[in-house]
């Protein structure tokens, strides 16, 4: 009987098989989709999908957005550190933790936004996920469902005091990952949600967390609360989200930017163990 739990096994490439192997594809796709050569990648990555972010990082730091006319952009500073902006939802998540595996960083940050699920979620609150559901069906392809989304425990213990350097608090816990965007209508899908306890959903932290696993990158995400749409004034509107971006953008991105060009000026180095 077929195990519809196992992702399914790639046939095995040979001399005469014709197959590239994945190093391969990557390293030709990562320059292809970004416009940025392999070699200008930095070791530590943040990955965003808000071109704002991008945008004010190059503003900063003084450098090139590369990538302008591609499916995303990337930017990196004169110390090594490297931006993507890789869009929205899981597929375009999983994609590029897969080309990323031609760099193979030794760490990567997503600072995304969410909507906070719970009655103490405040629009503005930071939030340094424990773990994440796998409801968007992207990373089924890379492990069966029993496998966990986890970030990177010291990649995450690094970034926890760098939110408090910057005087903010946080709160830890589990997002659901949805491939959904319209769901707010929904009335059986949020009383799932709040059945599941989560502190939050958004729509790529658990593929971000499960192909960085498969690819063998050390991987985290700091979320900032932009909505909390179980409540009928908590529903993101296009006044509201550029209201949050105005607030808390910056110092979200001031506070990635530290984390990991303190990482890169040394820290505990993070394993990912083989199995």
């Amino acid at each position: 009987m077929d195990n519809y739990n196992q992702p399914p096994t790639p046939p095995p490439a040979s001399k005469t098989s014709g197959l590239i192997d994945k190093l391969q594809i990557a390293k030709n796709w990562l320059p292809r989709y970004t416009g940025m050569p392999v070699d200008q990648f930095g070791d530590y990555i943040l990955l965003t999908n808000f071109q704002h972010y991008i945008t004010r990082f190059a503003e900063m730091f003084g450098c090139d957005i590369h990538g302008e006319d591609r499916p995303m952009q990337a930017a990196t500073n004169s110390a090594g550190l490297t931006i993507v902006n890789f869009g929205i939802g899981s597929p375009n998540a999983a994609t590029i933790m897969d080309l990323l595996s031609a760099r193979q960083p030794a760490g990567v940050l997503f600072l995304g936004k969410c909507g906070g699920l719970k009655t103490s979620s405040e629009i503005g609150h930071l939030i340094l996920p424990t773990a994440a559901i796998r409801g968007e069906g992207t990373s089924d392809d890379y492990f069966p469902s029993a496998v966990p989304a986890l970030p990177s425990f010291k990649l995450h213990k690094y970034v926890s005091g760098k939110i408090l350097e910057h005087d903010c608090d946080y709160r830890t816990g589990v997002v659901y990952t949805t491939n959904r965007r319209v769901w707010e209508h929904d009335a059986r899908f949020r009383e799932r949600l709040q059945i599941m306890t989560c502190l939050a959903i958004d729509m790529e932290t658990a593929t971000l967390f499960l192909v960085g696993h498969y690819n063998q990158i050390p991987r985290g995400a700091l979320l900032l609360v932009s909505d909390v749409p179980l409540t009928p004034e908590g529903v993101k509107t296009e006044e509201s989200d550029e209201l949050v971006t105005q607030l808390w953008a910056e110092k979200h991105l001031q506070i990635g930017i530290d984390s990991m060009s303190g990482m890169a000026e040394g820290c505990e180095q993070i394993r990912h163990f083989k199995y």
